[in-house]
């Protein structure tokens, strides 16, 4: 698109009935939206009426999507607009990763047979199998396989470096584990190093939807807060505002108040919970302050949300929220 074409599709402007439309919402459903989370700075025209330009109505049509596939509004009302792009690619490139079966490496003892053994079609391909760790480097790493999916009866820190080597020698995506014994502790530490960590299913047909997380985790991995968050603002609702702000919702037909005040009573528990939690070794210490972080910065989101909904449906605010 040149630049006059530009200049000109950006003079476009949209009714609120229009915008919705064009972005496959109830116009209702823009309304709300836009009287709780304030989605968009829309032009007025002389009569008061919303205006969306072009780029808005894209914005719009991005929050839907994403709102269908399970997301919350509440959440997404403050992302830009490359966030939610972000967002979206990675859905459809999630999406992809369940067609078709997963081309697999087994370590175990007794999973390669049950899996030889099941006449239905499980999703997996398996392309080699050994009955030991020790034994994956004999395997090689040009068989195409994206997943190693590795039997423990007994799990402990003993493994870890075994799984290290393992993961390296097979040259695949992602790694599987799974247990029927482990300490919490293990599970913890093999899970801050990227591995997926489960007990052993009952139902094989769960092994190719754990890989499908694997590989969909070792896309998207699961970053710490940018270097200069190293601290959020504290909260602006204790947990008897949040009581109160409930209560006075119970009058309401709409029910979010209560949903976003229980969101926040279990986003503050597990802040504090995670600044509590005990430390192994430093990783571990690194990875509980990002998880307190990051239940801040997510608090700190639904906090502005709650506010918003407080003004907008006249519920009591302390002090605090006010600012």
């Amino acid at each position: 698109m040149n630049a006059p074409q530009k200049a000109e599709q950006d003079r476009i402007m949209y009714r609120s009935g229009a915008a919705a439309r064009l972005a496959g919402l109830p116009v209702e459903t823009l309304r709300i939206w836009e009287r709780r989370y304030s989605l968009s700075d829309a032009e007025r025209s002389e009569h008061g009426q919303r205006l969306y330009s072009v780029e808005q109505v894209a914005r719009l049509s991005m929050l839907k999507q994403l709102v269908d596939q399970g997301h919350a509004i509440g959440v997404l009302a403050g992302l830009a607009r490359e966030q939610l792009q972000a967002m979206l690619a990675a859905n459809a490139s999630d999406a992809r990763v369940g067609s078709g079966p997963v081309p697999i490496l087994l370590a175990g003892p007794s999973l390669a047979r049950r899996v030889a053994a099941e006449r239905q079609p499980l999703g997996l391909d398996v392309r080699a199998s050994c009955a030991r760790l020790e034994q994956v480097a004999e395997l090689g790493n040009g068989n195409g396989a994206q997943v190693l999916v590795v039997e423990r009866s007994e799990l402990d820190d003993s493994a870890i470096p075994l799984l290290a080597a393992a993961r390296e020698a097979a040259g695949v995506a992602a790694t599987v584990v799974l247990y029927r014994f482990c300490a919490s502790a293990t599970i913890r530490a093999l899970r801050s190093q990227g591995y997926l960590v489960a007990r052993v299913p009952a139902d094989l047909g769960e092994v190719a939807l754990l890989c499908r997380s694997a590989l969909a985790g070792q896309r998207l991995p699961l970053r710490e807060p940018a270097a200069t968050a190293t601290a959020v603002a504290p909260p602006r609702f204790d947990e008897e505002a949040l009581a109160a702000i409930s209560a006075a919702g119970n009058r309401l037909s709409c029910e979010c108040p209560r949903h976003l005040t229980d969101l926040l009573f279990m986003l503050g528990s597990f802040e504090r919970y995670s600044a509590q939690c005990a430390n192994r070794n430093p990783e571990d210490a690194r990875l509980h302050k990002m998880l307190e972080l990051a239940s801040g910065q997510a608090r700190v989101v639904l906090e502005d949300a709650l506010t918003a909904l407080a003004v907008a449906d006249g519920l009591p605010l302390p002090a605090s929220a006010r600012t």
